[in-house]
């Protein structure tokens, strides 16, 4: 049996930019620190018994995550599609656009740039393709409703607005 290669990674632009900074960073200035760490707590529990060393073990549990993460962004970035804005028309939602809904029952807009899982932020209103909203968006009109699955129950959503 042949192992396929895993489906790419769907970045935009600015999500390559920033994941590969962010992997440049931990790479140099975050393990520069977390050894500074370790080194310091390692010095400061010779004096202590050395299996209670609270520092010593926050500092190694920092270093698996540190270390975690860097191979996640170097997975991410070995096998990555970019996102590009083809200027074709936004008539129906796809990956890479901003997309405008009312939740019904609501006045308030809500944008959402819908993007890979790789870049999801919701807090910087950037959400997954794969994400349980993302999902209903995708292919949806301007004027649709969609519906969405949520742990309180079914959300409807009406697309005002696709860019």
């Amino acid at each position: 049996m042949t192992v396929g290669r895993a489906k790419p990674h769907l970045l935009t632009p600015e999500g390559l930019v920033r994941l590969t900074e962010e992997l440049h960073q931990l790479r140099t200035e975050g393990r520069e620190q977390l050894a500074d760490r370790l080194h310091k707590a390692l010095e400061d529990g010779q004096d202590d018994d050395f299996v209670d060393n609270a520092e010593l073990e926050a500092a190694r549990n920092a270093q698996a995550f540190l270390e975690g993460r860097i191979q996640d962004l170097e997975e991410i970035l070995g096998n990555y599609q970019l996102i590009q804005d083809d200027d074709s028309p936004h008539d129906v939602v796809k990956i890479g656009d901003l997309v405008t809904i009312i939740e019904e029952g609501s006045d308030e807009e809500e944008q959402y740039l819908l993007v890979g899982a790789a870049e999801a932020d919701t807090i910087r209103g950037r959400i997954s393709n794969e994400s349980p909203l993302g999902r209903a968006l995708l292919g949806a009109r301007k004027g649709s409703t969609v519906d969405v699955m949520a742990p309180n129950g079914k959300l409807r959503f009406r697309i005002k607005g696709i860019e």
